[in-house]
């Protein structure tokens, strides 16, 4: 059986150094192959500007990403699914990211983000840096949005590949590009999304 329109799928990220929006890149190739609508958007920088342009890395990732359209609520209204890739902050999603999931109040209660399918990705700079809990925190809020969390699960040989994850692609940033078997993962993560939220689509 299939969809008489596509899944409509927006993709939030916030990313300091790049990491994070290389992701986001990789999960939106893949959904569009799996016959998606993809929308990426980023979230709203809240450091000073001061602060960002004393980093060169940190400036020349907001230089980069300068054409990606900030996210507001109305971007996961519209969507069937939704995808979050945040960094690791002290085991919990970045700051920018809260600050994003803090607009969406007006959405929670009306119901709107019910009943989509939503998954998270993250990252930090050592494998054990948070990043399990940082996709369990996301999936706490999904579950007060009422959406359907859709993991990667064990359902593919990449999530072993590639550390074992099975709650979201997590990748270790260190300021190189992602590695075959992170972009494995994340494709594989991205193409399940979709794949659900299908289903999902389908039953409504």
């Amino acid at each position: 059986m299939t969809n008489p329109t596509p899944v409509r799928l927006t993709i939030v990220y916030y990313s300091t150094y790049g990491t994070n929006h290389q992701m986001a890149e990789v999960a939106a190739e893949a959904a569009r192959e799996a016959g998606a609508e993809v929308r990426i958007v980023k979230a709203r920088e809240t450091a000073p500007q001061e602060v960002v342009n004393s980093q060169d890395a940190w400036k020349a990732q907001q230089e980069r990403s300068a054409h990606v359209p900030e996210a507001t609520p109305a971007d996961l209204e519209n969507a069937d699914a939704i995808l979050f890739s945040s960094p690791t902050r002290f085991g919990g999603a970045a700051s920018q990211i809260r600050a994003y999931i803090d607009t969406l109040g007006g959405l929670w209660a009306t119901g709107a983000l019910a009943n989509k399918g939503f998954s998270a990705m993250t990252s930090a700079q050592n494998p054990n840096g948070g990043q399990e809990t940082t996709l369990q925190t996301l999936y706490i809020t999904a579950m007060h949005w009422g959406s359907i969390i859709v993991t990667p699960g064990y359902t593919n040989p990449a999530i072993f590949a590639s550390g074992g994850n099975p709650y979201g692609a997590s990748v270790t940033a260190n300021g190189q590009p992602l590695s075959e078997e992170d972009k494995a993962t994340i494709r594989h993560q991205a193409r399940r999304l979709v794949e659900v939220s299908a289903r999902l689509k389908q039953s409504v």
